[in-house]
């Protein structure tokens, strides 16, 4: 087994880094108070290929494996998750379009996001419809050579600020079968009948854009549909290992930034007339938060690489690793607080905004339940 990265993946780690330290963490505070999207800096992050970086090379992309991308998302997500997660989430729903769209929606939509010039979202819950994905109520009707679409779309992440949106639709409600029947149809922002409603008072990741959709007597062309008709649902679920992965890593980097600003101030607070990292209890606290960040990381890591291999064993990897680390990282988040003491109750330090921006990994892209019931079934069927 070779647990070592390559140069290139070192060298792209260390540069992430960087940016996460000189551009991201600095400006942290602002963005989380204002409930802003932190335009400027997503533009930078474009520049170095950060946002779309797993869009292939052809269509204007970095063309990073899984593996790279969960390294990009570690540091990023060290730094400040509301940031991290409004860069990597600015080709949020292209996945549909990269593995089921025709050419001319790959050249369409792919290079613009790939470029920083637009940002997409995939549009799945509706207000009454969270983990039961296969109840959505949005529909799309065939009027001519254009589909009408109606309904609702509740925490789309880029709500407000995206350009177009890959929505998962009711094409046929007379469908056999629980899981036919859905379509997934790009809507761009600009359309007559689409509007967006930021939800602001989040209590974490508050620079990140969410909002509820209203479509309304939407109007788009029939070749706005991705992939074959009917199989919306179903082309959906392919991409849960992988975006799964990615909020896996989301974790491994919360819990990591988590327990380095513990450490940090472990060896700057004194009381008793030393540092209180000196005590045995505080020591004992960060070598658990240290052991447990590289845990959910090896883990992370091994469901990246089965992305990329095509490993038989990705589903189970997938929702193994994003339980474990979406719970590290508000374990790891908890414990900096605790470390904290009364300065980790105030938005003075980044302890207490990790500690809100934290659990929300326990809940998109599949709740902590629903991980836990996909490893049983997967346990049920195949076993270790």
């Amino acid at each position: 087994m070779d647990f070592g990265l390559s140069d290139e993946q070192q060298q792209l780690k260390e540069e992430v880094k960087r940016f996460a330290d000189n551009e991201v963490r600095p400006n942290a505070q602002e963005y989380d108070r204002e409930e802003k999207f932190p335009h400027d800096i997503v533009d930078e992050a474009a520049e170095m290929g950060l946002c779309g970086a797993t869009i292939p090379i052809e269509y204007g992309g970095a063309g990073y494996g899984a593996v790279d991308s969960v390294l990009i998302a570690e540091e990023l997500f060290a730094a400040d998750p509301g940031i991290a997660l409004s860069i990597l989430a600015t080709s949020f729903g292209t996945e549909a379009i990269l593995e089921y769209g025709t050419e001319e929606q790959k050249e369409e939509y792919l290079e613009p996001v790939a470029r920083g010039d637009a940002i997409s979202g995939a549009a799945i819950s509706e207000p009454d419809t969270g983990s039961d994905v296969s109840s959505v109520s949005t529909r799309a009707e065939k009027d001519g050579d254009e589909w009408v679409i109606n309904g609702n779309k509740m925490w789309i992440t880029n709500g407000s600020v995206g350009d177009f949106f890959v929505v998962l639709c009711k094409t046929d409600p007379d469908a056999d079968g629980r899981y036919n029947g859905f379509s997934q149809i790009i809507v761009e922002s600009d359309r007559d009948g689409f509007e967006a409603d930021k939800i602001t008072g989040k209590m974490g990741i508050r620079a990140s854009d969410t909002a509820e959709l209203i479509l309304d007597d939407v109007r788009v062309p029939e070749e706005n549909l991705v992939g074959t008709e009917g199989m919306g649902f179903l082309q959906q679920m392919q991409f849960f290992d992988e975006t799964r992965t990615g909020v896996a890593a989301q974790g491994v980097g919360i819990a990591k930034g988590a327990a380095r600003r513990a450490l940090e101030y472990a060896q700057e607070r004194e009381q008793f007339g030393r540092p209180i990292g000196d005590f045995q209890a505080i020591q004992h606290k960060l070598a658990d938060m240290h052991t447990e960040a590289e845990a959910a990381r090896n883990l992370t890591y091994k469901s990246a690489w089965s992305v990329d291999n095509a490993d038989g064993q990705l589903t189970k990897l997938a929702s193994m690793a994003k339980e474990f680390a979406s719970r590290t990282a508000v374990k790891n988040a908890n414990e900096c607080v605790q470390i904290h003491g009364g300065s980790g109750f105030v938005d003075d330090f980044d302890a207490e905004r990790f500690y809100r921006d934290a659990k929300i990994t326990q809940i998109y892209e599949g709740t902590t339940e629903i991980q836990k019931m996909v490893i049983a079934r997967e346990l049920q069927g195949k076993g270790f």
